[in-house]
């Protein structure tokens, strides 16, 4: 298990490799661990790089140092997407109209007003 684990998050890894030298930039770790089905907010990304050694502050995150730390967060179930039924009941609050979609006028005034 931990191997597979390992070997999605490399690939992961690799697709922001621009310069297949086993580093990306700090700022693609959010869109690495979400790649992998992880939806952390900005802090815990930024408890994440606490975790993690980065070259340089605002530099590069080395794929030895970004495994271990991102297989323990796999293994543990951490960041988890919100389950699919509280998603549907939020909009089926804002569907006032119960007529199954919300139109972009309607969720701008609940994003911006409400």
């Amino acid at each position: 298990l931990v191997a597979e684990i390992a070997k999605k998050i490399t690939e992961a890894f690799e697709v922001f490799d621009r310069e297949s030298n086993k580093t990306v930039d700090v700022r693609e770790i959010g869109c690495i661990v979400r790649s992998l089905g992880c939806f952390p907010n900005e802090a815990e990304v930024q408890e994440l790089l606490a975790q993690i050694e980065v070259q340089e502050p605002g530099g590069f995150v080395h794929l030895e140092n970004f495994l271990p730390v991102m297989t323990k967060v796999l293994l543990d179930r951490r960041f988890r997407p919100i389950p699919e039924d509280i998603i549907l009941h939020a909009f089926e609050a804002l569907d006032e109209n119960k007529c199954g979609y919300i139109t972009k006028e309607d969720l701008v005034k609940h994003l911006t007003e409400e």
